[in-house]
């Protein structure tokens, strides 16, 4: 018998100050069996920091067909295609080939070195990339519940969190 996604309710109050954009989120995540903590909070941040009317979370691991996330408009053209972790440059092309924009986000500890063997690869590309530090990312596990509040402020290249009393600051680092 296969495993089930756990499921989490997240409420998001969005400040984007890079974007001007205002908007309050409630938000269901699954979490697949094999997707770890890091990981799904990662998925949560990377919706925030490109928060729209139509961007959705897709089945992820679950189905290879799709990204992490994704911004389609109504007629179904993938209008963003949004990878978390640190896709095959082939998967990235493939995406480049079916979206409007595509981006990247790594945050495992091994993204530097995979970022420093794919640079070249990712060069001719028409991709985004960007890196969270792994200690920032590891700490989000601390906000981990089956229900969760976040209000988040988007500056410039900085994530401000905040969940109740508790606070994190996260660096996002455009690598491409």
């Amino acid at each position: 018998m296969a495993l089930k996604p756990t499921i989490f309710k997240v409420g998001l109050d969005l400040s984007d100050l890079n974007r001007d954009y205002y908007q309050s989120f409630n938000l269901t995540i699954a979490q697949h069996p094999s997707e770890t903590a890091q990981r799904m909070m990662v998925r949560l941040l990377v919706y925030a920091l490109n928060a729209s009317e139509t961007l959705s979370f897709t089945r992820g691991i679950s189905s290879p067909e799709e990204p992490d996330v994704w911004d389609k408009a109504l007629d179904g053209q993938i209008k963003h295609w949004i990878e978390v972790g640190e896709p095959d440059t082939d998967r990235v092309r493939k995406a480049c080939g079916l979206a409007e924009k595509v981006s990247v986000y790594s945050f495992n500890r091994k993204a530097p070195v995979w970022w420093q063997q794919s640079l070249e690869k990712f060069s001719d590309l028409n991709a985004s990339v960007y890196r969270f530090k792994w200690e920032q990312v590891d700490a989000l596990t601390l906000f981990v519940a089956r229900n969760m509040h976040f209000s988040i402020t988007l500056s410039e290249e900085t994530i401000y969190l905040v969940s109740g009393d508790q606070s994190l600051e996260l660096d996002v680092i455009a690598l491409q």
